[in-house]
């Protein structure tokens, strides 16, 4: 009995020895680069140029700590400006209707394609070109509103951003099949509700990460509101601590670290942020998914491994190298059992038994 074809079939051939591919050039690259890394760290703590001192007085002053607060508020207030302009722009770009998608055109081609500096200068100068608006039956003093260069920083930071948002927003929206919208108005739903419930949903994978992106990269950005000027934020505030007392190089390492430090917390938020929206684009399957692509194939693939196989409600399987006792078990329980059906049937009459 040894040698019936059961046996045969149920001996699985062992895996190959591979053996790796040696590259002794990126051995020899990643110790020069070590070498240099180190070479420059031992340099940088043992030059005094850098003034490691007051670098230490002041990373923790509080007119530092006030400043990276001032900054913090001028990047949340413009990136919700810029998002929910971003929106708007975005539904007006698509629209079918070719003069609001023509102003929306415009305004994503003047934002985008003249630099943010430039953009955050003639804010400043905006006071300047107007100081009273005619109504017609009286005129309005925009001194005291145009003179608050903090509102006016959020402003230009947030119309700068928006332009960006609208296309990140828009390529989120496209992105999901026209049959998911196709299929909510046949059960109904509004306009609004197959935003919400259908579309915006599944987008929100394609737009969070670059929406992450350019929230760290506005972080970096109100370094240039200096140009209205204001020079209440981070940067501005390191830069006249060291003016004062001619040593630029350790401000610009506090500044440097505090920008570190926020823009690493950010980060760990982005990363909740896509893990959370990413649920639904999992390659886990179900013990049941499992069963049928095992009856589909035959055999179960061997990247398969069964989470929590127990449970037949919850167990989950997720790709892997190898397989485990989820895969046995729907090995013997649904491989075999059609083995034993035809395929001996087929055997004894081959061999006329």
């Amino acid at each position: 009995m040894s040698d019936h074809p059961r046996a045969q079939q149920r001996t699985r051939p062992t895996d190959n020895d591979v053996v790796p591919l040696r590259h002794p050039g990126r051995i020899i690259a990643s110790v020069v680069l070590l070498i240099v890394v180190a070479l420059f760290v031992w340099d940088a703590a043992h030059n005094d140029a850098y003034g490691w001192d007051v670098y230490a007085s002041y990373l923790f002053d509080t007119r530092i700590a006030e400043a990276a607060l001032h900054t913090l508020a001028l990047t949340v207030l413009a990136m919700i400006v810029g998002v929910v302009l971003g929106a708007v722009l975005a539904v007006l770009r698509m629209s079918p209707n070719p003069v609001t998608s023509g102003i929306a055109w415009l305004y994503l081609w003047i934002f985008r394609g003249t630099p943010v500096y430039v953009q955050l200068v003639f804010w400043g100068l905006l006071g300047a070109i107007y100081q009273t608006v005619n109504l017609g039956f009286t005129e309005v003093s925009l001194e005291s509103v145009l003179s608050n260069f903090f509102w006016l920083a959020v402003i230009g930071l947030g119309l700068n951003e928006s332009a960006y948002m609208a296309e990140i927003v828009r390529a989120g929206i496209q992105a999901v099949p026209e049959g998911q919208s196709e299929a909510s108005k046949a059960l109904g739903m509004t306009w609004w509700q197959n935003m919400r419930r259908t579309v915006l949903p599944q987008a929100m994978r394609i737009i969070i990460p670059p929406t992450g992106n350019e929230l760290i990269s506005l972080l970096k950005t109100t370094s240039l509101v200096i140009a209205l000027p204001y020079a209440g934020e981070l940067y501005g505030r390191s830069m006249d601590i060291a003016y004062a007392m001619f040593e630029p190089v350790p401000m610009l390492l506090v500044a440097a670290t505090w920008y570190l430090v926020i823009t690493s917390i950010l980060m760990v938020g982005q990363h909740y942020l896509e893990r959370f929206y990413s649920r639904g684009s999992s390659r886990a399957l179900t013990s049941r998914q499992l069963a049928a692509l095992t009856d589909a194939e035959g055999l179960p693939p061997l990247n398969i491994t069964v989470e929590d196989p127990g449970n037949p409600r919850t167990g989950t399987a997720r790709t892997d190298s190898g397989y485990d006792s989820g895969y046995d078990s729907g090995y013997d329980s649904g491989y075999d059992s059609g083995y034993d059906s035809g395929y001996d049937s087929g055997y004894d009459k081959e061999n006329g038994r």
